[in-house]
């Protein structure tokens, strides 16, 4: 799919991937600010049209679904956004967000089992039902309302959740209680993850794989632990360097920047986007944009740095999307 907005500027570019219900994993996408993350997710929720190419959904083009499908595709693909404040209608207490996709998809047949729903719901994300439930928004903390909206999201089940920076707007401390709520999502419910992030920290400890935008153009994809171990493209060389080590021996910020380019609308569309910046630009970089090549089974680039590794066929990324990395059992053992 490609997206342009009015005004020619170029936030997603011929990006294509699958994700297969059948092994589900966590998937980042990384990338600076304006790198075409979000608008990522709110077309794969269906709330933008491509202005190319189409997003299937079992097969079907959510742009052109009947509406039972539709409702399935509601009930089945949901989000959990990065503002805990503008979710809420504050004229309504939190219960509502609840009670409203309860009602919809007829999930509950009475008054108690909807409660007995939601209850468990809000406890499987550490919050108690009788110090959260029957309160307005301003009544909540950041926090609260945030590990609400995850439990809505686990209320329904989804076999897809997309996750716009769940975690950037509170407090440390509650990063790692949301993020394990979304990982017991993909543990234990097996939903595939969409974890849309500029933190290569917590996209490193979450995710099985991870996809790095830059000006709406995939740079590196692949297996988390690669990427971030090993980063190829100078792009994720330069992210990586950004993140401050606990090691005193180990400086960071001493990637080069050459220097910045930042037109991005479809006239410019000749060559590298990353060729203004890049430490390692050639000639080749400024005649035409690269493909994707693939440096393993596990790993692509797009970067002639690797021409002479294989292209990736069809540029379809869900090829390397197919094994799920071992995840640790409560014992330690890995399961």
């Amino acid at each position: 799919v490609t997206k342009v907005f009015k005004g020619g500027t170029v936030a997603l570019d011929n990006i294509s991937f699958t994700l297969d219900a059948e092994t589900p994993s966590i998937i980042s996408v990384a990338g600076e600010s304006g790198s075409g993350k979000t608008t990522l997710g709110l077309m794969a929720l269906g709330f933008l049209n491509a202005s190319s190419g189409s997003i299937l959904y079992k097969g079907t083009d959510i742009a052109q679904m009947r509406k039972e499908a539709q409702t399935a595709f509601r009930k089945e693909v949901q989000a959990v956004f990065q503002d805990p404040f503008a979710v809420y209608n504050p004229f309504y207490k939190v219960d509502h967000i609840m009670e409203v996709p309860i009602k919809n998809f007829r999930l509950a047949k009475s008054g108690a089992e909807a409660r007995r729903m939601m209850e468990e719901a809000l406890v499987s994300v550490g919050l108690r039902p009788e110090e959260t439930l029957g309160r307005f928004p301003h009544q909540l903390s950041g926090g609260q309302r945030q590990r609400f909206a995850v439990a809505r999201a686990l209320l329904l089940q989804p076999r897809l959740l997309i996750a716009d920076e769940p975690v950037s707007m509170v407090d440390a401390s509650l990063r790692a209680t949301i993020l394990e709520s979304i990982n017991k999502l993909n543990r234990e419910m097996n939903v595939t993850i969409l974890y849309i992030t500029h933190d290569l920290t917590t996209a490193y400890h979450v995710s099985d794989y991870i996809i790095i935008l830059y000006r709406g153009s995939v740079m590196e994809a692949g297996d988390v632990d690669k990427v971030i171990s090993e980063p190829k493209h100078p792009y994720t060389q330069l992210l990586i360097d950004s993140i401050p080590w606990p090691d005193l021996q180990r400086q960071w910020g001493q990637q080069e920047v050459v220097g910045i380019d930042e037109d991005r609308s479809v006239a410019s569309k000749v060559g590298c986007k990353f060729a203004g910046r890049c430490p390692h630009v050639m000639e080749i970089c400024k005649q035409a944009p690269p493909p994707l090549y693939q440096m393993d089974e596990k790993r692509v680039a797009a970067c002639y740095l690797y021409q002479d590794e294989s292209v990736l066929p069809g540029e379809e990324l869900g090829q390397i999307f197919r094994s799920r990395k071992p995840v640790l059992a409560t014992n330690g053992a890995v399961a």
